[in-house]
């Protein structure tokens, strides 16, 4: 028999936000070169998907509950980016230019001091339909 099953379950939390994607250290036409419209503020409906993996308890039948990652979601990371600038309005990304992979890795640092060790598999964050950066564990 191979090895035991793993076992993961995921919550998905929708904000709004604003961002604008330049360098401060590079010029107007640098910027413009790499980052295209995007360098122009804008937003997005971002979706922000996080997955969290361990074993079931037996006493409740829970992996985690489900209300305590959406908790943790909106207490470390929706509640400070929803409805904001991204460039401006949050102190723990000012030195991050706020890609989507930026916001991933972010959001990472932000949920994995409160969880069990090992238990965060995965965080993705969705620009729009088509376009996501996932962090996860290294292997």
């Amino acid at each position: 028999m191979k090895g035991a099953a793993r076992l993961r379950i995921s919550r998905r939390e929708g904000f709004n936000a604003a961002h604008q994607l330049s360098d401060p250290r590079l010029s107007d036409d640098e910027n413009l070169r790499l980052y295209g419209k995007c360098v122009n503020l804008h937003g997005h409906n971002y979706l922000l998907e996080v997955v969290v993996t361990g074993a079931i308890d037996p006493a409740t039948g829970y992996l985690m509950d489900l209300k305590r990652l959406k908790d943790l979601m909106i207490e470390q990371i929706i509640q400070h980016v929803d409805h904001r600038n991204l460039n401006t309005d949050v102190s723990w990304l000012r030195d991050r230019i706020p890609t989507a992979e930026n916001l991933a890795l972010a959001f990472w640092e932000r949920l994995h001091p409160h969880l069990l060790k090992g238990s965060l598999q995965r965080v993705r964050v969705y620009e729009t339909e088509k376009n996501w950066a996932e962090c996860s564990e290294s292997d």
